[in-house]
């Protein structure tokens, strides 16, 4: 089971942590899927959507995070490397392309008008 944290995937462990233990947070889980596959954002294949990811005081966040689970309990995910899906995915865009595209047709369509 893991999580990721900006292209980062942390091994989930059955670690619990002190709540004084733990400082900001740093993520949440954008989404979620039991399926094989990769996947873009802030990703897990255990814990839901809105899922926090907090930061260990005095741990840096390239060796481990802190998961705040559905009981308010902090579960410790330890650093396994870089994620091997993509950060953002064409869902993710699609809103400015639209956006650029209906600027550029209006653009297109406003000059036509003119020349008329």
């Amino acid at each position: 089971m893991f999580v990721v944290n900006d292209g980062k995937i942390y091994v989930i462990s059955e670690e619990h942590l002190d709540p004084k233990e733990i400082g900001s947070k740093i993520g949440r889980v954008t989404r979620y899927s039991d399926q094989e596959g990769t996947y873009s954002g802030n990703f897990s294949n255990r814990y839901p959507v809105g899922t926090g990811y907090y930061e260990i005081i005095g741990v840096e966040i390239n060796k481990a995070i802190a998961i705040k689970d559905d009981k308010g309990l902090y579960i410790k995910a330890t650093y396994g490397g870089e994620y091997a899906g993509n950060r953002y995915s064409w869902i993710d865009i699609l809103p400015y392309v639209c956006a650029a595209l209906l600027v550029f047709i209006g653009g297109y369509l406003m000059k036509k008008k003119i020349n008329w």
